[in-house]
């Protein structure tokens, strides 16, 4: 993923990898950005619109923590342009980024599902209701963290054969791309406990109302991940070929990889010494409150491996489809890279708004005012509906050129680059419903649920490993992973309609349905056809007489001005009033 992580093709929100955890605290009076007294960053007085409407306040506490997200997408983006420049999108490229996979895949598995959505309202309560304000609970949730990465890393660098087995199969004509895969896996999982280590710092921060810091850092693996992959398309000329590669190139790519993450965990020791969190390793786990966490956890371990178990299959598919088109560009590592973009806006927009609307929903259940919870969902489902629903029109009409101009240099040719755009397009309109999905399941969370999250993984799941065999099946091999994106896509939309049905019955038979559906109905008509226009302006400015390598600028800049202004223009016709909440268009 494009914050420093390392990316599948899963969701963050309940699957592999975790995006930026949920931040606890108490919940704020309405309009009031948790905290004391200050925004996220240190901003004063950012939680309260002028007008005094609550929303403002969110979306002002929104923006501010988005800003490191979005300065972190970007130099990720720059990351994923030269990864895809050195490595290709091809088979070669497969067996780095499906060991780079593999590291989050573990510790979502040991620990990281559990972290995020279960220890969030452990770690609230434990500051507001233990007399030493939750610090022995935190150096015990720590020291348990820690211990359990530390051991769980060993076992798996040892385990690294059995572990990329799950992934990709050792065959006659596979074993290359396999023994690479594991040596790359063993470089690479070392990451684990260096995941492990920033989430959980993350945790202890949040917890003290500092978001910054977590914002920031994966700035710093950026940089190092764009150093690695400038010096290898730079100096190392680097092979489209597995039989090309040489154990120097793979010993660099492995050890800085690790290492950028490790830069990024480490960074924030300072700012955790600075919030005043001394870590002493505590054992006494007995009695310490931890039972109920781990008790909870056991059905976002079952979440954890519904999702293993698609993005399992999808993986084997998609590397199939790469071993069968090894320079083609039409497997893994095109998908893996397409769902890096596609998630962007999910990223910097719904995650940032679930940072300040969590600790609020949970404070509303805790005081059983589902009034207020039920208007917190639908303002940001309204909310971020206004960048999301646009965007994924956006991809759905300039998706090949958005793949041309990332993706169409260094070791990919535009040829290569094409299936990449189709895949951006078959998965864009399912960032509507992922987004959505993404903002209901913490309705559930807010009641400590994580039962009914799983169940709804589950039906993901079931329909995305139905839809993506019967691509595998039946679909030649050029179209199988671009008709696995649109399955993808249609297993949210299934998913979305779960979750929306069983939220409703949890916050009696209300869920401010109409004024949703209407808000949105809105947005998606005022897309699409801004949609229509930038395609057909694009296509017009397709022939424009340009530099080698840079041919889809003057369509993909004529285009997206077109759909900006259309949309707006639009949005105003329809007298959409959420399209106050981006800044400037007031």
């Amino acid at each position: 993923m494009l914050d420093g992580t390392s990316h599948t093709p899963q969701p963050p929100h309940h699957t592999l990898p975790p995006r930026l955890p949920d931040h606890a605290g108490r919940r704020p009076a309405d309009g009031e950005i948790p905290g004391d007294g200050t925004a996220p960053g240190g901003a004063e007085g950012a939680a309260t619109g002028a007008d005094g409407d609550p929303g403002a306040g969110l979306r002002r506490s929104s923006l501010l923590m988005a800003v490191g997200t979005v300065v972190s997408r970007a130099t990720g983006l720059i990351r994923l342009v030269l990864q895809a420049g050195a490595l290709g999108t091809g088979l070669l490229a497969t067996t780095y980024n499906m060991a780079n996979v593999i590291p989050m895949s573990v510790y979502t598995l040991m620990i990281g599902g559990a972290l995020n959505s279960v220890l969030v309202p452990q770690l609230v309560r434990a500051r507001t209701e233990h007399p030493d304000g939750g610090r022995a609970f935190e150096q015990r949730l720590v020291t348990l963290v820690l211990s359990v990465l530390a051991v769980g890393t060993v076992l798996a660098v040892w385990a690294a054969p059995q572990i990329v087995a799950v992934y990709t199969s050792d065959t006659p004509g596979n074993h290359a791309a396999f023994a690479l895969t594991v040596v790359f896996a063993r470089f690479l999982l070392p990451q684990i406990f260096f995941y492990g280590l920033f989430f959980i710092l993350g945790q202890v921060l949040n917890a003290r109302h500092k978001f910054g810091a977590m914002m920031w850092t994966p700035v710093l693996n950026n940089v190092v991940l764009i150093t690695m992959f400038g010096l290898y398309l730079g100096l190392l000329a680097g092979p489209d070929r597995i039989a090309d590669i040489t154990p120097g190139q793979v010993d660099f790519l492995g050890t800085v990889t690790t290492c950028g993450i490790a830069v990024q965990a480490l960074a924030l020791i300072p700012f955790v010494r600075a919030a005043g969190f001394r870590f002493r390793p505590r054992f006494d786990w007995r009695g310490s409150g931890l039972r109920k966490s781990i008790g909870a956890a056991r059905w976002t371990l079952l979440l954890v491996l519904a999702n293993l178990a698609a993005m399992t299959v999808v993986t084997h598919f998609a590397g199939a489809a790469d071993q069968q088109s090894p320079t083609g560009g039409v497997g893994y590592t095109a998908y893996n890279y397409v769902q890096s973009i596609w998630m962007l806006p999910q990223s910097i927009v719904t995650v940032s708004l679930v940072t300040a609307l969590l600790p609020r929903m949970s404070r509303a259940v805790a005081e059983r005012r589902l009034d207020d919870m039920r208007a917190d969902l639908s303002r940001g489902l309204r909310i971020s509906g206004v960048l999301i629903v646009p965007a994924a029109f956006f991809f759905v009409a300039l998706g090949p050129q958005t793949a041309q101009l990332l993706f169409a240099h260094g070791a990919v040719d535009a040829a290569s680059a094409v299936p990449a755009g189709q895949m951006l397009q078959a998965l864009g309109l399912g960032l509507i419903p992922f987004s959505a999905q993404y903002l209901l399941l913490r309705g559930f969370y807010a009641f400590e649920d994580t039962r009914t999250p799983f169940r709804a993984a589950l039906c993901i799941a079931v329909v995305n490993i139905g839809l993506a065999a019967a691509c595998h099946l039946w679909l030649p091999t050029r179209w199988a992973v671009i008709g696995m994106a649109a399955a993808y896509a249609v297993a949210y939309g299934a998913g979305l309609l779960f979750t929306a049905v069983l939220l409703r019955r949890r916050l009696d038979g209300r869920l401010d349905g109409r004024r949703l559906c209407r808000t949105y109905g809105k947005l998606a008509l005022a897309a699409a056809v801004a949609g229509v226009l930038g395609r057909l302006v694009a296509g017009a400015g397709s022939g424009v007489p340009v530099p080698a390598g840079w041919t889809a600028v003057p369509a993909l800049a004529a285009g997206a001005l077109t759909m900006a202004l259309a949309f707006v223009l639009l949005a105003r016709v329809l007298k959409i009033a959420e399209l106050r909440s981006i800044p400037g268009l007031r």
